[in-house]
């Protein structure tokens, strides 16, 4: 057989996700017999809220699993459409609710519905790497912006007049609370950002995966300001169901359809009993503010302990649960540094080149979703280390 012939697409050369590396790499250590902290993947602790769990064991006892329609089931779209009114004050109604199969999904049904091969995409750097990577499996160009302390690491119409005058900008993603810096947008910066998008005829793509985890930030989301903006979030985080992967993603009208239309045949339907749990989960609100709680005690430790451990600076955590320090008095090398510190002292987290190709070598991610011993044992190792 002629070797050669076959080979992987060009669109599938896109970067490694390296905090999966790092927790592949964390994993065989662990099975090696080391203990390993935890930091690298910003991955909830605590199981699934109560109502979840309770909701999906009926439908497993009394239930008949299946398809659904490709929007999701109107229960938990209905559900929803109760929660944004009662968070938000927005009316959104439950036809323009889509059930996703994690965020993942979500992004790729708006790339696909919204924009056409070639077309260019602006992105924060530092950003959420999967972001650029699905935009260049899909043939689309995402167009990484810097952002730094003169803009609160967030975008700016600036930035877009920019980036525009090396070609014409189709859409705009941004997510506040951010991964990997945890640093939200205030609300004036971020209605002044939709405004322009609106303006030019720029898709406005609001990742809000990261709301409900906010503390000392004003969570807006993009819907009081456009209703032409899409937006995208999931039960994984704030909700506690990672592994349930299960989202949604909010459409303009004449997004609907489109997007229906091509989820019918990616994926015919989120898993029906994720569907179920979520609904749940949307009631589990005192369950999850006490968890949310035990994230702020976390935040509150490693802000206080990593800078006396050397991490000095540290960009504003107003949300999610990460913190993105800046390790350049100790290193160039984020990638070398993150494994260095996995071996040595058995603390994995993630290097910021995964966030930012140019400038992360200087950062590394570290999550604080895992338990607040877990985080006092990791500062103590990391203190012996550094």
């Amino acid at each position: 057989m002629a070797r050669g012939r076959f080979q992987p697409s060009n669109r599938s050369n896109v970067a490694p996700f390296i905090a999966m590396d790092v927790l592949a790499e964390a994993a065989q250590l662990e099975a090696a017999g080391r203990r390993i902290i935890h930091m690298e993947v910003g991955q909830p602790s605590a199981p699934a809220p109560k109502p979840a769990l309770v909701a999906a064991a009926e439908a497993l006892q009394h239930g008949k699993l299946g398809y659904t329609e490709a929007l999701g089931i109107k229960p938990l779209r209905d559900a929803l459409s109760a929660h944004y009114r009662k968070t938000y004050g927005v009316d959104v109604p439950a036809s323009r609710i889509m059930a996703t199969t994690g965020s993942s999904a979500g992004f790729n049904l708006t790339f696909l519905a919204a924009f056409d091969p070639g077309d260019r995409i602006v992105l924060t750097a530092p950003g959420y790497p999967a972001y650029r990577n699905i935009l260049k499996a899909l043939g689309l160009v995402p167009v990484e912006v810097e952002v730094g302390a003169e803009t609160r690491w967030s975008l700016t119409p600036a930035h877009l007049e920019a980036a525009q005058a090396d070609g014409p900008v189709k859409g705009v993603l941004v997510a506040s609370p951010a991964n990997p810096t945890g640093t939200m947008m205030t609300a004036e910066a971020l209605e002044e950002l939709i405004t322009y998008c609106d303006d030019a005829g720029i898709w406005f793509i609001s990742d809000e995966i990261y709301h409900g985890l906010d503390y000392a930030g004003e969570q807006k989301t993009a819907l009081e300001t456009s209703q032409n903006a899409i937006i995208i979030n999931s039960f994984s985080k704030y909700y506690c169901m990672t592994g349930w992967r299960i989202g949604w993603m909010v459409l303009p009208e004449q997004l609907v359809r489109p997007t229906e239309r091509i989820a019918q045949s990616l994926y015919i339907s989120p898993p029906e009993l994720s569907q179920i749990a979520a609904g749940a989960a949307l009631n589990a609100v005192q369950e999850l503010e006490a968890v949310k709680a035990g994230y702020a005690a976390n935040r509150k430790l490693l802000l206080e302990g990593l800078p006396q451990i050397g991490f000095d600076k540290l960009l504003p955590v107003d949300g999610a649960f990460y913190v993105y320090a800046d390790i350049s008095r100790f290193s160039d090398d984020s990638l070398a540094f993150a494994k260095r510190m996995l071996h040595e002292a058995g603390v994995a987290a993630t290097p910021g080149v995964d966030f930012d190709p140019v400038h992360g070598k200087e950062f590394i991610r570290f999550s604080f979703a895992g338990a607040h011993d877990d985080m006092k044992t990791a500062l103590g190792l990391l203190k012996d280390w550094i």
